[in-house]
This record gives C-alpha cells, sequence and structure tokens, in this order.
C-alpha cells in the first residue's frame, strides 16, 4: 500500500510496503532536498526509513526526520496502535532518524528503547525524558517470538559511532540505517535500476563511509559470520538492497579494502564525561587529521572489548586518555585497558596523556608495559598540571601532529620519488625567497620556514603563502587570523634559518634565544630579518596537500634598504 502526505514548504510524501514476513518499510520520501548537512549536494533528494518487525511482540526500527511529524506519526497509527509497540531499536541517534523517538515515546512510554549504550547516552540528552532501555552489544539477541529472533551487530562509525546493525534471523532481513545506503529519492522500494543509482551508491560511500573504511571492513566481518547471509539490506536512506545485493555489498569491500592499503589510522581512546579528556582527544585528533590520517575516536566507558581488540589490531599507532582510578565504571575500563595492552603490537606507535580529572590513572605504569611490548612512543606522555587553556590545545595538536608525520613517513619518502627524474629537475628551478612566518593567538604562538610566497594583488595589497595542511602553524592561519611575514636577509640568514627548520617538541617555545618584538598585531618580528609584513587572511583555497593562504598586508618596514633578499634554489621539485 501507498499513503501520500500533502505537499507543504517542500515536497514530502510518505510510502509504506510490506518487504518481508510480518515486516513493514515507512519510508519518508524528501523529494527536494538538496543538501544533506555539510557533507555534499544532493542531486536526488532522499528517503528516510524506518521499518515495523510483528511477532508475539513488536518492534520499531528507527523513526525519521522531525519535518515527518504530521505524516509519519498518523501513519503509524494506521499501521499499528503505538500501545503495542514493545520495543523502539535505535540504529544511531543522527536527527534525521532519531528526530521522531520523542513522539513515539509520547505515544507510548512503556515502549522499551534498544541501542548501544552511547546511543542510549546520547538520547537521554536528546528525548529529556525518562525512558525504559536495554543496551546491546555486539552478538547479543531479541526474541520476538514467531520466527522473529534478532541479532545485534556492532558497527561504529558508520557513519556515527553508536551505530548498530539488527538481522532479523526469521527473515534474512538486515537492517544497518546509514550503511549501504544512498541520498535517493523515488518511488521503487528496491534497487530496480543499477545503473540509475550507481553514481549516488559510489557519492554516498565516498562521502560518508569511506572515511572509516576499516570500519566498513569491520563491520563486513561481522555480516559473514551470521548463520545465512542477508538477502535483504534495509537502509535507513534510498532504496533497499535486493535485487542486486552481492553486488552492492563486494562494492563496499572493494572500495574499502583500497583505501585500507593506502591510508593509515590511529585508535584515539578517551574517558567521556571525565575531567577534560574529550577536549583534549579532540585536539590530540584534529594534529593527526592534518597529516591526513584517520582517527577512530572511541570511549573508554562505552567501547566493548570486541571493538576495542579490532580497532588496536587495524590501527598503525595508539593513543590513550588516562581513565579515573575509581569510581562506577572502574572494572570496566580496565578491561578495556587490559584488552587494548593484550591487542599493540611491536614497534606500533603509541602515546599517552592524562585526563585532568583529579583521580587520573598514572600514565607511567602503563608506559612501561607499552616500552616492554615494543611500542614506539610517538610523543611524551602529556601531562595536565594546569586549567586547561590555548596552550595546552596546542601542545595537543602538536603532539597530534607529530604522530601522524611519524606515521606517513615512508609515504612522504615515496612522493618524493614518484616524479620523472627530468621533471623533478625542471620543477626545481621555480626559485622563490627565503621567509618565516611568525604568529600569535592569545598565550600561544608559531613560525614556520616559508618559500611558496608570492605577491597576489596590489588593491589591496595582497599575497599567497603554500602552507602544508600538516605543518603546526596552519592552524593560525585561518580568516581572520593575523601573522607576520619575516623577510630573510642574503647572506644573514642561516641562523634563523638552521632554528626554524628543527623539530620542536610538542608544546615547545620556537622563539626562545631568537630576538623578537612584537609587531602591532600582537605577532613576533625578528629581530634579524631584512623586513617584515603584517597580515591577515582573508581566504583560503584548499588544494591536495596544501592550503593556498591569501592575505592582505597592512604594515611593513625594511630594516637595510641596501640588502637583498635570501633566495631558495632547489634541485628538485617535488618536496621542499
Amino acid at each position: 500500500m501507498v499513503a501520500t502526505a500533502e505537499r507543504t514548504r517542500k515536497r514530502l510524501t510518505l510510502q509504506c510496503a510490506d518487504i518481508a514476513q510480518d515486516t513493514t518499510t515507512i519510508r519518508s520520501q524528501d523529494w527536494d532536498r538538496d543538501r544533506f548537512d555539510i557533507e555534499f549536494e544532493l542531486q536526488n533528494g532522499t528517503t528516510y526509513n524506518a521499518f515495523l518487525i510483528r511477532g508475539e511482540k513488536v518492534a520499531l526500527v528507527d523513526t525519521s526526520h522531525e519535518k515527518f511529524r504530521e505524516s509519519f506519526l498518523p501513519q503509524l497509527q494506521e499501521l499499528i496502535d503505538p500501545q503495542e509497540i514493545d520495543y523502539l531499536i535505535v540504529s544511531h541517534t543522527e536527527p534525521d532518524h532519531s528526530g521522531l523517538i520523542g513522539d513515539v515515546l509520547a505515544l507510548n512510554p512503556n515502549i522499551t528503547v534498544v541501542g548501544a549504550k552511547v546511543a542510549l547516552q546520547f538520547l537521554q540528552d536528546l528525548v529529556h525524558q525518562p525512558f525504559n532501555q536495554q543496551i546491546v552489544k555486539q552478538g547479543e539477541q531479541l526474541d520476538l517470538g514467531n520466527g522473529h529472533l534478532l541479532e545485534f551487530l556492532s558497527a561504529p562509525n558508520l557513519h556515527w559511532p553508536d551505530t548498530i546493525f539488527t538481522y532479523d534471523h526469521g527473515t534474512q532481513t538486515l537492517f544497518t540505517c546509514d550503511a549501504f545506503g544512498m541520498h535517493y529519492c523515488d518511488d521503487f522500494v528496491y534497487d530496480e535500476d543499477l545503473e540509475l543509482i550507481q553514481p549516488d551508491y559510489k557519492l554516498y560511500y565516498d562521502c560518508l563511509m569511506g572515511p572509516n573504511a576499516r570500519s566498513v571492513l569491520s563491520a563486513l566481518k561481522r555480516m559473514e559470520k551470521l548463520p545465512a547471509p542477508p538477502t535483504t539490506i534495509a537502509t535507513g536512506h534510498g532504496p533497499l538492497l535486493k535485487l542486486h545485493l552481492p553486488e552492492l555489498v563486494e562494492q563496499y569491500r572493494t572500495w574499502s579494502q583500497a583505501r585500507v592499503k593506502t591510508e593509515k589510522t590511529v585508535a584515539l581512546f578517551y574517558a567521556d564525561g571525565y575531567g577534560v579528556s574529550h577536549e583534549l582527544a579532540e585536539a590530540i585528533a584534529h594534529g593527526i587529521r592534518k597529516t591526513d590520517v584517520q582517527v577512530d575516536v572511541l570511549d573508554l566507558c562505552s567501547t566493548d572489548l570486541q571493538e576495542a581488540r579490532e580497532a588496536v589490531d587495524m590501527a598503525a599507532g595508539v593513543v590513550v586518555g588516562m581513565p579515573p582510578q575509581s569510581g562506577a565504571r572502574a572494572t570496566e575500563i580496565q578491561a578495556v585497558l587490559s584488552t587494548i595492552l593484550a591487542a599493540v603490537r611491536p614497534k606500533q606507535s603509541v602515546g599517552l596523556f592524562e585526563s585532568g580529572g583529579g583521580d587520573d590513572e598514572s600514565v607511567y605504569p602503563l608506559r612501561n608495559q607499552l616500552q616492554e611490548l615494543g611500542a614506539v612512543e610517538a610523543f611524551p606522555p602529556i601531562l595536565v598540571k594546569q586549567a586547561l587553556d590555548a596552550s595546552m590545545l596546542q601542545l595537543c595538536d602538536e603532539a597530534g601532529t607529530d604522530l601522524g608525520q611519524w606515521l606517513t613517513r615512508d609515504r612522504a619518502v615515496k612522493q618524493m620519488k614518484a616524479l620523472d627524474n627530468d621533471l623533478d629537475k625542471a620543477l626545481g628551478r621555480l626559485s622563490g625567497g627565503l621567509y618565516i612566518i611568525t604568529a600569535s593567538k592569545g598565550e600561544t604562538s608559531s613560525a614556520m620556514l616559508a618559500s611558496w610566497v608570492s605577491q597576489a594583488s596590489i588593491k589591496p595589497l595582497g599575497i599567497t603563502i603554500a602552507v602544508a595542511k600538516d605543518r603546526a602553524i596552519e592552524s593560525f592561519m585561518h580568516v581572520g587570523d593575523r601573522f607576520v611575514l619575516n623577510v630573510l636577509e642574503e647572506g644573514n640568514y642561516q641562523n634563523l634559518m638552521k632554528h626554524f627548520l628543527k623539530r620542536f617538541a610538542p608544546g615547545a617555545d620556537r622563539f626562545a634565544d631568537v630576538k623578537t618584538y612584537p609587531a602591532s598585531n600582537g605577532s613576533p618580528i625578528l629581530g634579524d630579518a631584512l623586513a617584515y609584513l603584517e597580515c591577515e587572511v582573508v581566504s583560503r583555497m584548499e588544494c591536495t596537500d596544501h592550503w593556498i593562504v591569501y592575505s592582505v598586508v597592512d604594515a611593513g618596514r625594511v630594516s637595510k634598504p641596501d640588502s637583498l633578499t635570501a633566495v631558495h634554489h632547489r634541485k628538485v621539485g617535488n618536496h621542499y
């Protein structure tokens, strides 16, 4: 049967169809949606799919976007009396699937909400009312009766951290929410025309699933352990997969394996809600991601043991934020830490940080155990000895960048050797001046030797600088930021160049033993510079491995009018 809601400001319709024994889908069709969050532009709208499973007990899998409140809830009531719904299974808490959970609970407050531990924690902040809940982990089951035995598969990061799949043994239907979906709206319930939907399927994977390719492969491994392969994959977006299911699933495997071969991942564990663990973890993760290394961020308080083991096993690096020594979850957390230790392998890169909660486990026993296992410390333990401030966040960001650069060192060398020798030499003939960028934000500061600098405009006076994405100073060169471009002097630049080329420890003062004085914009001017320009970032253009930063020049001065700018001549042009 098909039911259609009246057009509101945009075309919103509902489609209901029976997809298996005692199983009905309610597809909220958003025909005119043209953008999904900030990820990508939509060409064909989207759907938000929910499912009703009737056994001796009844389960509703997901709800819909709140924009469908006026149509979804009446349609649900037409299909079933809400008082007969026993379970509401939350595949994950992203609002386009959970937007009407509060409304469903208002119709039947006795429903038991089923989901991953972290999902139920998120929901407490979303629905603002108490509710019955049941936490499920990998492999656990829920028997609805009449052959509908539901088994739950943990699928974190596909594409939210709280995602679970639900497999109905009776109908061999796998409910996967975002995974295997696509933003495509039409009246076909299933994947009728493969050629038609293929571009949207691939774009969806690239934008939402591809960045977590290792998590995709983990989910596929869990699917392989099911007693029978799914005959239908009931996705949360777009058509359900049935007619071309094996081919479409295999594409996920192929695409993910290709990404994993070229990408590295860090498993970063922290204790959510404890001290400033989350803020420190995010700063470290930000630094790692600058180097084009993926980060799986996992909560020590809710990660199950298998998930922790798989994350460490697939990761090139492991970072752990120390949890509290005591408390209600201390025993569970210790079990996760033991699992992490058991999974760490020799030469794996590791890092540790305190959480600043006042009752942190000491980093040193864990550090000693990791060293005994042969792990390589990527950065010294980060110790929280003061209130969280910008300098601490910068230290964490730089520590993450150091870890990412260490993990990608082989890739960097390979890139250096990738270009044709003659082309390398020809590119090397593009010379540039030698400059040092200096920048300050509050109590934090940074600097970088640069040579890819050019005047870019006259009115207003503007320059461009190419800044590698993995450089620490990149965080100081966003729109609105101010900095100083110091011009080095021919014949008098070696000491400054040597100083700013060396590798600084995370959080180290880059201006120690260097003569400076403040510019009017607050950034340091180098006392031995030939000239300086005070600049403000106006725009940025993203390139593959660099940002092109365009800035206007507010002020400047030359200290030695008769001297020349130091020039950088390279032998090859594929690195600098």
